[in-house]
């Protein structure tokens, strides 16, 4: 057991004798504990990390993919990527995408880079619970940024953070770039939903709508007002990036979420929201899809956005 674990059993412990159920995670109290620690994937160059979230109160792992470079180069920082994942989804894209990042930095298409994938719960939607019972937002921001930069050789710098996720970590990185653009460089949407202003939506297409109803629930409080208020739609309204920022948005033509996410792009474009948008012809919802679809031109992006960062490592940043 890692000495953060440790200290996190103790705390409890003492919290429980001392009979001060306030200073215990609200999960403990509530009686509902989120699965903040998961079994590790066992994937290439890639490995699970603990750490103390003062956020949620409590231990949270994550993944953590090191590209070759990371131990043949030990005096060398590097860039990184944070990969948010989909609903019931915290697991199952880790081996696949760091085996497509490993083989597309082989190849020559992309700098050497850390991916860190993130536990956003199951369906923790990236965002604060209005209840305080799942702080993902808080815990991300506030709390795994400086324990990656704290832990790893990485260029601490927005230019050098980027932050891209898939279906629901797609909408998590709409959020949190539009929310946080002193915290990440650029932001990646694929297949990202959801993206429409009324989470209840009369649409067979979408998630079912019990679904929807516990999501609603159990994140925003059971309030259709708050859905909209922390919607990509209406952060991009009140905190539109700077005409610099990339902000890419890719779906494919069989995705379940096209019709949210066309109506998003006709927003920023609206907005005068500077962005790329990409539609991928007879793809669905599939992140090896889509890359498997665009091949190296699906990695042009990461390469722009990651420009200043190795001018950042060639200028010998500490």
């Amino acid at each position: 057991m890692t000495k953060i674990a440790t200290w996190a059993a103790w705390r409890v412990l003492i919290c429980c004798a001392l009979l001060t159920p306030c200073a215990l995670p609200r999960w403990a109290v509530a009686g509902a504990a989120p699965a903040w620690v998961t079994p590790p994937v066992s994937a290439p160059n890639v490995a699970q990390h603990l750490f103390f979230s003062a956020a949620v109160g409590a231990p949270v792992s994550y993944h953590v993919y090191l590209p070759d470079a990371y131990t043949s180069e030990p005096l060398r920082r590097f860039p990184v990527l944070y990969w948010l994942h989909g609903s019931n989804s915290v697991l199952t894209g880790i081996t696949p995408v760091s085996a497509a990042f490993d083989a597309a930095i082989d190849a020559g298409h992309l700098p050497p880079l850390i991916l860190v994938f993130a536990n956003g719960l199951p369906q923790g939607m990236w965002c604060d619970a209005e209840s305080g019972l799942q702080p993902v937002e808080s815990m991300l921001i506030d709390d795994l940024l400086t324990e990656v930069d704290l832990r790893f050789r990485t260029l601490a710098e927005t230019r050098a953070r980027l932050v891209e996720g898939f279906s629901m970590g797609g909408y998590g990185a709409a959020r949190l770039a539009l929310l946080h653009p002193d915290r990440f460089g650029a932001a990646s949407m694929l297949g990202a939903g959801p993206l429409q202003l009324d989470f209840l939506v009369d649409d067979p297409n979408l998630q079912p709508i019990e679904v929807r109803q516990r999501i609603l629930a159990e994140v925003y409080g059971n309030s259709l007002a708050v859905f909209e208020a922390r919607s990509p739609w209406r952060l991009a309204e009140l905190n539109p990036p700077s005409p610099g920022y990339r902000l890419r948005q890719i779906i494919g033509t069989l995705d379940f979420t096209l019709g949210p996410n066309r109506d998003f792009h006709a927003h920023l474009d609206k907005l005068g929201i500077s962005h790329s948008y990409i539609e991928v012809a007879n793809v669905g919802h599939s992140v090896p899809a889509i890359m498997n679809a665009l091949g190296a031109d699906f990695w042009a992006f990461h390469r722009e956005a990651l420009a200043q960062a190795d001018r950042l490592h060639a200028d010998g940043f500490e």
